[in-house]
């Protein structure tokens, strides 16, 4: 299949990564089906699948046990020509698949230099030719993972409102606040996805108020200082509940072939048509001078009317907003 051409000029692109270190929260759901989202609204969209579990791969149709070229060949061999991994498997998206061979990269990697920037070299390569380009990341704090923030501008961490899933928030705010100050300054955390939502329940209201209070809470400490989740926030809309979601990995299908008229297809591409806003409402204000160069954009203007304020206490105590000590990055 074709690839993308490089338009002169050369489009900007928005790399996104998204992480999250427990595994069943929504996070590849999340990849393929924003991913599918900005596809269909005619964006050159690319899915880079860094889980050695290929979900994203097979949620996308593309088997990981062939013997096609892989993001693992990209990254362990600085000479492989990126774009022969590239799999199109819908108008205007790509995919990057994995292999589990990828489970072995980080042991290979941790001799090899510049370890931490193998990813960033193999966008480099396809820079031009994607418009989004979007990262799900293996459900650990590795070194993937870190790849993965060192070539991304943006990081969505999607989650459910569950008690557990919200502990592990303070443990990725402080990893991306590493990886921002020891290898990529630019880095900044966009905010949580809510996934399998269900917004009649008082726990999960109670969840939401508090992740809700945590990220205010940063505003306010950052000042004017540069903490990369400083603009972070829950997006709105919510990704409901919904069994269609769950089921279409199995067909190998995003939601919008599979059940186009489902709960979840229309939360998706609310989402997705929110993002798009707010990205090309910051590339009109750059005008000619938009490049091929990544782009951090501004704070996301995702918002919807909030819940009224719920009469039980709040039940979760988040980690205290602070920078993390650029020592721990060693």
């Amino acid at each position: 299949m074709p690839l993308p051409t490089v338009p002169n000029p050369p489009r900007p692109v928005r790399l996104i990564a998204l992480m999250n270190q427990k595994g069943g929260v929504g996070k590849t759901t999340t990849t393929v089906n924003l991913a599918a989202s900005f596809a269909r609204a005619g964006r050159p969209t690319l899915v880079i699948d860094l889980d050695p579990q290929a979900h994203a791969s097979l949620h996308l149709g593309v088997d990981p046990g062939s013997d096609r070229a892989s993001i693992y060949d990209c990254l362990i061999d600085p000479a492989f020509d990126a774009s022969s991994a590239l799999v199109e498997v819908n108008p205007n998206l790509w995919v990057i698949p994995s292999t589990t061979d990828l489970a072995a990269a980080e042991t290979e990697l941790a001799g090899m230099p510049e370890r931490e920037r193998r990813l960033e070299k193999v966008l480099t390569a396809l820079s031009g030719r994607f418009e989004f380009v979007l990262i799900d990341c293996p459900p650990s704090l590795g070194l993937l993972t870190i790849n993965a923030l060192a070539a991304a501008r943006e990081v969505l961490i999607p989650m459910q409102a569950h008690f557990l899933a919200l502990q592990g928030v303070g443990k990725l705010l402080e990893t991306v606040g590493l990886v921002s100050k020891a290898i990529n300054p630019r880095l900044r955390v966009a905010g949580v996805v809510l996934c399998a939502h269900d917004a009649s329940s008082t726990h999960t209201r109670e969840v939401v108020a508090d992740m809700d209070a945590f990220f205010e809470q940063a505003r306010q400490a950052a000042g004017e200082g540069n903490l990369p989740w400083k603009f972070a926030r829950v997006f709105r809309p919510a990704i409901r509940r919904n069994i269609k979601l769950a089921e279409c990995p199995s067909f190998g299908k995003t939601i919008f072939d599979y059940a186009p008229q489902a709960p979840g297809a229309e939360d998706y591409a609310a989402l997705g048509a929110a993002l798009l806003r707010d990205w090309d409402a910051m590339l009109a204000k750059r005008g000619p001078e938009a490049t091929s160069q990544p782009v951090t954009p501004p704070p996301a203007s995702i918002s919807s009317p909030q819940p009224a304020p719920q009469p039980a206490p709040q039940i979760v105590t988040l980690p205290r907003v602070e920078t993390p000590h650029t020592e721990a990055a060693s």
